[in-house]
This record gives structure tokens, C-alpha cells and sequence, in this order.
């Protein structure tokens, strides 16, 4: 089995591609190591590595957060276990556990809003997505309300230095150009 690495916009972030399926819906989020313990034994795994703070599941890739070591330290540990992992055909979420994001919460917008929210969506979901997720990370739809946007940020988008960047120069003016009800975009 090979794995393939890639740097993302997030230097405390690297993304492994195992060359296979991780999640079949959606992304998932494991900020805490018991977390990763309830729900998926490949992040609890990986958890368990010194300096990992952070696994995140795309459809085909595991984004990696550090806080302490060097990449060249944590690297051979992270491949060791996804190997290890994958090799034994285990599942990636334990059986009870969904694809559903931890502490995502839930959307609010006026009932009024539903089809500026609806277009903001479908422009998320084609446009912004897709391209975030090349670097590793996720950006889900959180609310809208008097004209912002609310977006959740998670995997390598959370805590990058660009993301700010990537919220006011991309995505808002993306958003802006499409809806002229968006004035702005706040991650929460």
C-alpha cells in the first residue's frame, strides 16, 4: 500500500491520500481524543501519536493537525498507522458512529431567507467545497442572518493562516457576486 502526502495552505496540517475510500458521506472531525475514542478507531489511532491534536475524514483523504514536533518526526508514525489501518480491512467510523460533524450545531436563518440560503448552499456545495477540500479541509454552511454568512471551518481550513484570506477574498465575493442579499462572511 502507498500513501500520498500533500501540504496544504495550513503548515500545522498535512493531508494523507490512502489511495481509497475513508468516508462515503460527508466529512468528520475529531478535535479530541475522546471523540476519536467514541466513534472511530483509525482516528483514535491516530490520536494516540504525540503531537497530533486533530484527525479530519474527506471522502478520500485524512488531514493531520500538529502541535508540537516537526512533520519528519510525526510523519513515519501517521503513515505507520494509517497502514496499519487500511491493511487490516478494519472500518474507519466504529458502528454506531455517522459521518455527522461534531459540534457543527444546528443552521439558523429567517424562514423568509430559505431560497438565499438555498442558492448559498448549492454555491457552496459546487464551487467552494470541491476546491477547499483539494487542501485538506471542509467549509459547511452554519447560518445566515442580516446579510452574513456563517460558515463552520474544519480540517486543514481551521486555524490556517490563508483562511481569512480564502473567507473575505474568495468566498465572500464569490457569494457577493452571486446573491446580492450576502454583505459579508463570518467563520464560527
Amino acid at each position: 500500500m502507498f500513501i500520498q502526502t500533500e501540504v496544504t495552505p495550513n503548515p500545522a496540517t498535512l493531508k494523507f491520500l490512502p489511495g481509497r475510500v475513508v468516508v462515503e458521506d460527508g466529512a468528520v472531525e475529531f478535535l479530541t481524543r475522546e471523540d476519536a475514542d467514541a466513534r472511530s478507531p483509525l482516528a483514535a489511532r491516530l490520536m494516540e501519536i504525540p503531537g497530533v491534536t486533530g484527525v479530519f475524514f474527506g471522502y478520500d483523504f485524512v488531514t493531520v493537525t500538529k502541535d508540537g514536533p516537526d512533520w519528519q518526526h510525526l510523519k513515519p508514525a501517521i503513515l505507520a498507522g494509517l497502514m496499519e489501518h487500511f491493511m487490516s480491512d478494519r472500518p474507519v467510523m466504529a458502528p454506531a458512529g455517522g459521518a455527522a460533524p461534531a459540534g457543527d450545531g444546528e443552521e439558523f436563518y429567517e424562514e423568509g431567507d430559505a431560497g438565499i440560503v438555498d442558492t448559498i448552499k448549492e454555491l457552496l456545495e459546487s464551487r467552494v467545497r470541491p476546491a477547499v477540500a483539494q487542501d485538506g479541509g471542509d467549509i459547511t454552511f452554519r447560518g445566515f442572518r442580516e446579510g452574513t454568512v456563517y460558515l463552520n471551518m474544519r480540517g486543514s481550513c481551521a486555524g490556517c493562516p490563508s483562511s481569512t484570506a480564502t473567507l473575505k477574498h474568495g468566498i465572500q465575493n464569490l457569494l457577493r457576486h452571486f446573491v446580492p442579499e450576502v454583505e459579508q462572511v463570518e467563520a464560527v
